[in-house]
Order: structure tokens, then C-alpha cells, then sequence
């Protein structure tokens, strides 16, 4: 995978993790709203990843054209 690719696709798993793990002590430290934080955390998954298409969609172009196939 070309370095600017690979760049933007690790930093939108670093943010998905930081999700799952942000949901994940929130969900320890207040039990009683466990089902709750799981759901609004589930949303949160799936803006972050909305928000990594643009960039990894730019990166690949980027690589891409410096590659000389587009």
C-alpha cells in the first residue's frame, strides 16, 4: 500500500479505536447506562469512518498520481 495511503487508513483505525475504547471505559464507569453508551458510541463509529473517506479517498488519488496511473 503506498505511504500516504496507509498513513490516512491507520490514522481512521487509531480513531476507531480511540472510539471503542473511549466507549468502552465510559461503559465501565457507568454501568447503569451501559446499553445506552454503547449506542451513541456506535454512532460515533460511524462518523469517524465518514470522516476518513474524504482523506483516504485524497491520499490514494495523491499516490496514485505520483505513481503516474492517473
Amino acid at each position: 500500500m503506498p505511504l500516504r495511503t496507509l498513513v490516512e487508513a491507520l490514522h481512521v483505525v487509531a480513531g476507531l479505536a480511540a472510539t471503542v475504547a473511549v466507549a468502552a471505559v465510559c461503559a465501565w464507569g457507568y454501568p447503569q447506562a451501559t446499553a445506552t453508551i454503547w449506542w451513541v458510541a456506535g454512532v460515533a463509529f460511524v462518523i469517524v469512518a465518514a470522516m476518513g473517506v474524504y482523506p483516504l479517498r485524497t491520499a490514494w488519488r495523491a499516490d496514485r498520481a505520483r505513481r503516474g496511473d492517473g
